[in-house]
């Protein structure tokens, strides 16, 4: 493929994780074990060495395919054969191939030093993307991420197939630098790809903000302020009745306070 005008192409960007740590014979391993199981993918879906355009990118490879090859084949036989590629690959292994895998399409140009267009950015950002790393990261049981933009999962995906499941997809927002969209992320055998449980918002601290009470009954939206009613040596204090002088209450909710209140 070497052609300035933009073609619109299926781009699929792939990494390797972790490759950065490995020393130099398990680096060349997983190289090499890469491009054995995606050529072998290839093959199995009858794609010709002419019809895919494909650059090395140290741990990972960005592909372009002919406009003749069918996306259908690629999210659902060609990735079963990679499943199974980095499966066999990894039998044995102590540092195990373990790859993250984007697929969009759209206009694409090669200008003769590579693939240019906004096809390819956003290929190689869900590939990199937060959560295509997070899912990874979530269970090392885990050695593929695959993961579709919007519009190929609705165009693609969607309509299943042969080893085509979009039952487990899960839709992800992804934001990095100018992409700001929803992605379809898959893990083959898992209903749904696992991802760490949300962090608890921050309690708020400062003054103002009271300490929770242990075992306390939580108050209601209502009871914003605490009600004190001044009964003699009798004082109503959130309706709990206090014997003898109040000297001060501090800790509003919202940063008012009740110093003070009832007689000294």
């Amino acid at each position: 493929m070497s052609s300035h005008g933009a073609v619109h192409r299926l781009v699929v960007s792939a990494d390797v994780k972790g490759s950065g740590r490995l020393g130099h014979q398990a680096k060349l391993r997983s190289r090499r074990g890469m491009y054995e199981v995606f050529e072998s993918a290839f093959d199995a879906v009858a794609v010709r060495g002419d019809q895919v355009h494909l650059e090395d990118r140290g741990d990972g490879v960005l592909a372009a395919l002919a406009p003749e090859v069918p996306p259908s084949a690629l999210v659902g036989l060609w990735l079963e054969e990679v499943y199974q590629g980095v499966r066999a690959h990894n039998a044995g292994l102590g540092e195990r191939l373990r790859l993250r895998i984007a697929m969009h399409g759209g206009p694409v140009s090669d200008d003769g030093r590579g693939l240019v267009g906004r096809a390819v950015d956003l290929a190689c950002r869900l590939c990199d993307s937060e959560p295509a790393k997070a899912i990874l990261a979530a269970d090392d049981g885990i050695d593929l991420v695959f993961v579709v933009s919007d519009v190929l999962y609705r165009s693609v995906v969607a309509d299943g197939g042969r080893f085509v499941e979009p039952e487990h997809y899960r839709a992800i927002p992804v934001r990095a630098k100018e992409t700001d969209e929803v992605a379809w992320f898959h893990v083959p055998r898992r209903t749904q790809p696992p991802l760490p449980p949300p962090r608890p918002p921050a309690r708020p601290t400062g003054v103002g903000v009271p300490e929770p009470a242990t075992g306390a009954e939580p108050r209601g939206q209502g009871a914003a302020k605490y009600s004190i009613n001044v009964n003699g040596i009798n004082q109503i204090v959130d309706g709990a009745e206090v014997h003898g002088d109040i000297v001060g209450a501090r800790g509003a909710p919202d940063g008012d306070s009740a110093e003070g209140a009832g007689p000294r």
